[in-house]
């Protein structure tokens, strides 16, 4: 299996090319809510597709971290109110998928931040989870965010945060904290939020995805 794993993870993940690829959903355990927010990431596709000249599938999957399936995924979108747990096979996985080019987003939903980021320790034990600066590639690649992570939903009246772990250089897992873009992604009778700044998150996502295409 693990070869099979490795195999799969050479031939699927270099191709960076956006052209009729899927994204994914991280369906994980521990008793968090992963399927929150059911209609963000479709959304976001279709923005992504019209304004940041990507030919995404519509239809995102939903994949668990154990499944070898996990590397034919080039982007793996992850949110949630509460607790995380990643087994010894999903954190191999997972590891593997990222070192080898691999993108996950992980938007708390309000709640996740203190489940996740022993999660993250444990999955990158030498690595360090950092701020990522405000002049990073991610915050102007399509839209310019001169500020760094945009303000999506109020809840503790603190301000928005983006955090990274690198990999040579490269950002392959981004956290992003007080902010709620996935919300923001939501068909907007969901959350009724104002047009700003629900164009604000879907812009900040196409950043995202372009970025885990392009770098």
């Amino acid at each position: 299996m693990r070869n099979l794993i490795l195999i799969v993870l050479l031939v699927i993940i270099p191709m960076t090319r956006s052209q009729g690829q899927t994204l994914a959903v991280l369906k994980y355990d521990g008793g968090g809510d992963w399927y929150s927010n059911p209609t963000a990431l479709k959304n976001l596709i279709q923005f992504s597709n019209t304004h940041g000249a990507t030919k995404l599938k519509l239809k995102p999957e939903v994949v668990h971290p154990e499944d070898p399936a996990l590397f034919s995924y080039p982007f793996i979108h992850m949110t949630g109110h509460g607790n995380v747990v990643f087994s010894d096979e999903a954190l191999k996985n997972l590891n593997t998928y990222l070192i080898g080019g691999g993108f996950l987003h992980i938007d708390d939903n309000y709640g996740m931040k203190p489940y996740i980021l022993p999660q993250l320790k444990k999955l990158f034990p030498s690595k360090v989870l950092k701020e990522v600066p405000s002049d990073h590639p991610i915050f102007n690649l399509i839209f310019e965010f001169p500020d760094g992570l945009p303000k999506i939903h109020e809840h503790d009246g603190l301000a928005p945060q983006a955090l990274g772990i690198f990999h040579e250089n490269r950002l392959i897992l981004l956290c992003t904290f007080e902010s709620d873009l996935s919300d923001g992604w939501e068909d907007q009778s969901v959350h009724k939020d104002p047009e700003d700044i629900r164009l604000k998150a879907l812009q900040m996502g196409a950043n995202i995805i372009k970025y885990a295409f392009e770098f």
